[in-house]
């Protein structure tokens, strides 16, 4: 019997919008991978701590509910609970209970958090960039539906 081949991700239906959905996956799969090995290598973090610093140096006060980190991360509660004792054990946030309802509790940046991210944020961009145009047409596509 003769092998079967693993369909690929521009082959998920026949029509131009599923061929087309496909190509923006594979685009993703590859930018995603990219940054992660990026970010690793050279500031030993992965894509969700790099993720999670950048939206607390971002937030008020450097503080976000783990809920609202959850939501900004797209990962669920146990995920995020994970990731930042990860932050926790780097010494780049901590957990601080809200003063005002104890059963709320926040992501906190810690100075060192702040220098690892802008120390990481150019190898983000320039790989990001780098990937992006691999893919130019479909690159050119996501920069015309995002730039302001």
């Amino acid at each position: 019997m003769p092998a079967m081949s693993q369909p690929s991700t521009t082959d998920l239906g026949a029509s131009p919008d599923a061929r087309m959905w496909g190509r923006v996956l594979a685009l993703h799969a590859r930018v995603e991978q990219r940054l992660g090995a990026a970010l690793q290598r050279r500031h030993g973090l992965g894509l969700s701590e790099y993720r999670a610093l950048a939206l607390l140096a971002q937030a008020p006060d450097g503080e976000l509910r783990m809920q609202e980190l959850a939501g900004g991360l797209g990962l669920n509660q146990s995920s995020v609970t994970r990731l930042v004792g990860r932050l926790d054990s780097a010494g780049f946030g901590y957990r601080d209970l809200c003063p005002d309802d104890k059963r709320g509790v926040y992501t906190v940046i810690t100075e060192a958090g702040r220098a690892r991210y802008e120390q990481a944020r150019p190898t983000y961009e320039e790989t990001l960039t780098e990937a992006l145009d691999e893919d130019a047409g479909l690159a050119a596509v996501l920069r015309g539906i995002t730039r302001e």
